[in-house]
């Protein structure tokens, strides 16, 4: 049973329902819940796990708002990000666990470490975007990981210090299309891109896995979580998702984590930690795992894991322009208006646009993540 109050943000999405299954078995009390519209199932969760207080971000209809208050007297139900913000300032919590997709989930990390909260991070942006603001406050207010490569690091990691490191390897799947024919890219369609062959995961994320994309964000985030260079951490495919990723120390020795791919077992650990509980929600036998094994990232198809990392060692706003003209080519694809592979040249053009920019504050940041997001989908239609 792990003894600590908990706020849920995007808890509609694949990681809020992990979460809930995780809050039932250990019995996690939810003050604070939040999702983007999905308030059918926003309001299910909370009747259902006794949440005192729900936020919807993406509601501004007064009559909805109206309704759903009306219609749920015995719940807290506040409306838009500022009203979550405030929440994040007043209500009681421990531990808040930021699952919100994209973007949008920034202002709300830097709203729970101000207020000097454990974060239980899963959203990928947060660091990639402000990657060195989040470090700031990493001497005051935990930041524990949740993504299952990061959590893996974690684990691994220890209390060893950085010095005893030699590498970083973060495994990837290789999403859809790792063993597709390179002439046959051009016909890859948005529903064939969202069948990942391992894990159950949401839109963005899927496709993310298809395009190799987020592995180069995960990169961006071991690099700000454990302060090691980008020399020392690498990334390879490692199809079965079975070791979800391995630290290299500098006897010669790796160390991993694995497991059969369920995000319930990162997210218990992030909840849990520093401890370990019981549970009977993930169960691996190694008799029934597969043949593991490894292979390289190869550019050609998955060019955007190298434009990323170019990004990221450019480092200062490039982060940011890459990531918002990801999420709209994203977008552009997912709505049957580009081709898959287009994705990759629109945002080497994005990042041709960016004038440098080395240390941005969080304003800035998020003005050109709109800025460079709404110049991609008007230049793109």
């Amino acid at each position: 049973m792990v003894n600590k109050k908990l706020a849920l943000l995007g808890a509609t999405g694949s990681i809020g329902s992990s979460t809930l299954e995780v809050a039932t078995e250990q019995q996690i009390p939810i003050t604070l819940a939040s999702a983007h519209r999905d308030y059918p199932k926003l309001l299910e969760a909370a009747i259902k796990h006794k949440i005192p207080c729900v936020v919807l971000t993406g509601i501004s209809e007064p009559s909805l708002q109206v309704r759903l208050r009306r219609e749920n007297p015995q719940l807290r139900i506040y409306f838009g990000e500022s009203e979550l913000l405030k929440a994040l300032q007043e209500e009681d919590y421990d531990i808040a666990l930021n699952a919100i997709t994209g973007s949008a989930g920034l202002r709300s990390t830097f709203a729970i470490l101000n207020r000097g909260k454990t974060l239980a991070l899963a959203n990928k942006e947060s660091l990639v975007m402000a990657g060195h603001l989040v470090r700031e406050y990493t001497s005051d207010s935990p930041i524990i990981p949740v993504d299952s490569e990061h959590s893996a690091i974690f684990q691994a990691i220890g209390a060893h210090p950085a010095s005893e490191i030699r590498k970083l390897h973060i495994t990837a799947s290789g999403g859809a299309f790792r063993e597709l024919p390179l002439q046959d890219f051009n016909k890859i369609t948005p529903a064939e891109a969202l069948k990942h062959p391992n894990w159950s995961m949401g839109a963005k994320v899927t496709l993310d896995s298809a395009t190799m994309f987020n592995k180069a964000l995960e990169v961006i985030e071991a690099h700000w979580l454990f302060g090691l260079p980008y020399s020392q951490i690498e990334a390879v495919i490692h199809p079965q998702s079975v070791i979800h990723s391995l630290v290299e120390f500098i006897d010669g020795s790796f160390l991993a984590q694995m497991s059969v791919p369920d995000m319930k077992l990162p997210i218990l650990y992030a909840l849990s930690w520093p401890s370990r509980v019981p549970s009977a929600l993930v169960k691996t036998s190694l008799l029934e795992l597969p043949v593991l094994s490894f292979q390289a990232i190869e550019s050609q198809r998955y060019p955007l894991f190298y434009l990323g990392l170019e990004a990221a060692k450019t480092g200062g706003i490039h982060p940011t322009v890459m990531n918002a003209a990801v999420e709209a080519a994203s977008s552009l694809f997912l709505k049957g208006l580009i081709p898959f592979t287009d994705i990759s040249g629109i945002v080497r053009k994005a990042l041709d646009w960016q004038t440098p920019l080395t240390f941005p504050d969080l304003d800035t940041i998020i003005e050109v993540n709109l800025r460079v997001f709404q110049k991609v989908i008007s230049q793109s239609l």
